[in-house]
């Protein structure tokens, strides 16, 4: 059991919380920072304070800080600037709260201040519920599903598996008003009341947040997200203000920590219940602890609690004063840095609860009902628990306890610690998240998925494999070619030491003329070579091959399983390993010839797609370029001294390939052809007349072959050559050949031709062919 820290810095200030309103006072108006400052405000003819004192009868003037002290705050303000170049802070000492006896004429009091030269805002503040949502009569949700894997929750699960996924070595303060800190659950965290007073009647819900965040890991009760957090305190604005609390937390928390802001404000001043960064005074305060470094996670606010009205529309919501304060596309947006949270239901697929906030400043949503957590009571029951708590009070810290797993694992893995907006980006980015459902046509974006975050290699836990798609390729999304790799290797004979023959160090890494023929009448044997670029080894990876015919477009529905090999170990570090053989057996070889082999790098922590998976045309143009453990090697080799061909004229070589059409639907697409040959060369591309009267636009030298229905272009031996774009009909294979002649005394060197497709611009398979002297003696000395 944890030492419990002592609450000497428990403080209590005789603040009622009843309908008062806020007022700043621009900084130019030098007025003194007291209760009853409403004498000066009429002596330095700052305002008609007696008119106002007329109208309103009773009104006193008292400062909003009640526990801030100047030098404390100028302190934050100075880190703040040093660490956040772009933060401008707010003018604190200029808000005040205005007390009256007469509570419904607060917006008549807003309105006659706002027309005062001196003031810069003015607003009401209703006193509002904790942010949760009755759930009494919801049906009981089975255990904590929210840790579950994705879609149901945030696998928190998943996260415990690497240092600091449990929260250790991380710090999070909570501000709301009530707790029981020695519940059995997490009375060992020894959590401490900085600031303000016990509320009794908020007991159970300040409980209930911190259980859903770090219950212990123990053999009673719940567990929390980060059942292991490093440190855990507590400040209220009970008999105190939201902002002296916040301002009181941000003096015990340090770049990195998390600050979770389970309040809400009526920003319409009379029902509508939203972000406490609503208020002027509240904004600046969160916009200092998230320039200063400190995470901010923020409930977004019951709207009208049980659904009656509208909930918070944040794009076109506007306040008191005509601003459209959440609306990123306003002059009146601003950007506290704090992550906003909505609320969503519990089952997949997660849809926005009727009273939840949306908008584009929402960053994320969570659970906010059937919430399985601790509970306690206004005498402070230590060993109550529930299955219904919920609201964006039950959200936000399914959040708070997801960013300090993230923030965990960071520093253990990278040795630092991600920034209020890095954390956002992740957070708010798709890829790492469960979208809300389809049928969801407001803006809730995303649950966090730990898992996502995990294995999409943001911290560099996980392995990151993959196969080059041509020599240079350093794994990243590029817009090289993307079949030209050198890393799927045909042999035939096998190599007794593929590691030292292809391997790091062996002289051959960036060689990608190793292996390009298949031999007829024996097995032949296929080398995959893996790099890991992640931040950690890969145990027992799986290589699959498959092979497919020359084809500009390699499509799924071409490839033909070879086989598959285990590589024990890929370190990292790019460290070029190459797997055992895969055999790809005499029987299983179609003929002798060129073909497109196909590589796939698989590991659970890094897994490939299957076929299946790519026969989505989205799906695979997408993915051969922004993922790296596919390549495809339609790479082939050929001499340029050939041998006699009747089918082609003397002296010139046949370079025969598919282009083919998608494999769902007609599309679109180019064909172009990139040549490297000297300008003495000749070259002709040779395709169906069926194909080419298709194309429109006229070729004047165009060869035609009524006979045989074939049509051949001459093509200028250098540079590029783009046919027009052309349906190509589904499931077709239109066979073409270039037919290139290499003049006798310049055939000892080597030169590069190559056709790839284009849809939309973009390239989707290309087909290259080195040409090189001298190939059949080659291949016998490499024998």
């Amino acid at each position: 059991m944890a030492n419990r820290k002592s609450n000497k810095n428990t403080v209590r200030f005789g603040f009622i919380e009843k309908p008062h309103v806020v007022v700043q006072f621009r900084p130019e108006y030098r007025i003194p920072y007291e209760d009853g400052a409403e004498k000066a405000i009429e002596s330095l003819n700052i305002g008609a304070w007696r008119r106002l004192a007329t109208a309103f009868p009773g009104i006193t003037l008292k400062r909003l800080l009640r526990s801030t002290k100047a030098p404390q705050l100028e302190r934050l303000i100075e880190r703040a600037k040093k660490n956040d170049p772009e933060y401008q802070p707010g003018h604190f000492f200029g808000y005040f709260f205005v007390e009256t006896n007469q509570p419904t004429n607060l917006r008549d009091l807003v309105k006659a201040l706002r027309a005062w030269e001196s003031v810069k805002v003015a607003y009401v503040d209703i006193p509002a519920p904790d942010p949760v949502v009755n759930a009494a009569d919801d049906p009981r949700s089975p255990n904590q599903g929210y840790l579950d894997p994705a879609p149901d929750g945030i696998d928190a699960e998943y996260a415990w598996g690497f240092p600091g996924g449990d929260g250790a070595g991380q710090r999070l303060i909570d501000l709301e008003r009530g707790w029981t800190l020695n519940h059995e659950d997490i009375d060992a965290h020894g959590a401490t009341l900085l600031h303000g007073a016990q509320r009794d009647l908020s007991r159970a819900h300040g409980t209930a947040v911190l259980g859903e965040v770090c219950a212990v890991d123990n053999t009673v009760g719940c567990v929390g997200i980060v059942p292991n957090i490093g440190d855990v305190d507590v400040v209220s604005f009970h008999e105190s203000t939201r902002v002296d609390a916040i301002i009181a937390a941000l003096g015990s928390m340090v770049f990195g920590d998390v600050l979770l802001l389970e309040a809400q404000v009526t920003v319409d001043g009379v029902l509508l219940l939203g972000p406490i960064e609503a208020f002027d005074a509240e904004f600046d305060a969160i916009r200092l602890a998230t320039a200063l470094g400190i995470i901010v996670v923020e409930a977004g606010g019951n709207g009208t609690d049980n659904g009656s009205a509208p909930p918070l529309a944040m794009d076109t919501f506007t306040d008191p004063a005509g601003r459209q304060i959440f609306n990123p596309g306003s002059a009146d947006f601003r950007d506290s840095g704090a992550i906003i949270v909505t609320a969503a239901t519990s089952a997949a697929p997660h849809t926005r609860l009727v009273w939840a906030p949306h908008g584009q400043r929402i960053d994320c949503y969570a659970w906010g009902e059937n919430i399985n957590t601790l509970n306690s009571n206004s005498t402070g029951s230590t060993n109550l628990y529930q299955t219904t708590f919920g609201g964006t009070s039950g959200a936000s810290p399914i959040i708070t306890g997801a960013v300090l797993a993230i923030q965990g694992m960071a520093q253990a893995a990278l040795g630092f610690r991600f920034s209020p907006r890095q954390m956002r980006a992740i957070i708010r980015n798709p890829a790492n998240g469960t979208a809300a459902a389809a049928t969801e046509t407001t803006t809730i974006r995303q649950m966090p998925n730990l898992r996502a975050v995990i294995d999409g290699n943001i911290l560099g836990l996980t392995p990151d494999l993959y196969l080059r798609d041509f020599v240079g390729d350093t794994g990243e999304p590029h817009s090289g070619p993307v079949s030209a790799s050198p890393d799927v290797i045909l042999r035939p004979d096998a190599v007794a030491n593929p590691q030292a023959a292809f391997g790091a160090g062996s002289g051959t890494e960036n060689d990608a003329t190793l292996g390009y023929t298949a031999q007829t009448g024996q097995d032949n044997h296929i080398y995959v070579r893996v790099l890991n670029q992640g931040g950690a080894p890969a145990a027992n990876a799986i290589a699959t091959v498959y092979w497919s015919p020359v084809s500009t477009l390699v499509t799924p529905n071409l490839w033909t399983l070879v086989g598959s090999a285990t590589l024990p170990s890929i370190p990292t570090g790019d460290v070029l390993t190459v797997s055992p053989e895969i055999t790809w057996p005499s029987a299983s070889i179609p003929g002798p010839g060129h073909y497109c082999l196909v590589g796939l790098i698989d590991h659970p922590a890094d897994p490939a797609p299957t076929p299946g998976n790519l026969l989505n045309w989205t799906n695979f143009t997408n993915f051969i370029r922004n993922n790296n453990n596919v390549t495809w090697r339609n790479f082939n080799v050929e001499d340029n001294d050939p041998a006699p061909d009747p089918s082609v004229p003397r002296g010139f070589q046949a370079l025969p390939f598919l282009a083919p059409g998608a494999w769902d639907i007609a599309r679109p697409m180019q064909l172009e052809l990139i040549a490297r040959l000297p300008v003495e060369a000749k070259l002709l591309w040779e395709m169906p007349a069926s194909f080419f009267e298709g194309l429109p636009g006229h070729f004047p030298k165009v060869q035609i072959d009524k006979r045989k229905q074939l049509v051949r272009l001459p093509i200028r031996p250098t540079g590029k050559f783009r046919l027009p774009r052309t349906v190509f009909p589904a499931r077709s294979r239109m066979r073409m050949r270039l037919i290139v002649h290499i003049p006798p005394k310049l055939r000892e060197h080597h030169y590069e031709v190559a056709v790839r497709q284009l849809w939309e611009n973009q390239e989707v398979g290309r087909v290259t062919w080195h040409l090189a002297p001298d190939i059949r003696k080659r291949q016998k000395a490499r024998r």
